[in-house]
Parts: structure tokens; sequence; C-alpha cells
């Protein structure tokens, strides 16, 4: 299994926590906040977007 490095995690607004992380090889995995053995897993470049979309306002259900 690869060696992923996590990020402190974000809270939204109740308890709505996430962390992102990146491998070695520049992977991106995005995970619940205390589930990190089973993250989503993606380019990074993907869910930055994604992130992004979210703090926007454009996706808030998805918190």
């Amino acid at each position: 299994m690869q060696r992923i490095r996590w990020d402190e995690p974000f809270c939204g607004e109740g308890n709505s926590c996430f962390r992102l992380g990146v491998d070695e090889t520049g992977n991106g995995y995005i995970a619940v906040a205390g589930q990190e053995d089973t993250p989503l897993t993606d380019t990074r470049e993907a869910l930055r977007n994604l992130i992004l979309e979210i703090k926007a306002g454009k996706a808030d259900h998805l918190l």
C-alpha cells in the first residue's frame, strides 16, 4: 500500500470534516476525517477542482 501524506482536516459547518492527501507518486486522495483507511482516489487536479467547486458553494450538499 502506498504511503499517503494527509493534510489537516477541513471541517465545514456541523460535522462535515474531510482530509486531502497525496502519495509519493502524486495521486490525490480524499477521505472523511477518521476514515483515512478507505479514501477516494483520483488525480490531484481532479480532487482540487472538486474541492474548489464545493468551497465556491456550487455543491455544498456534498459536505
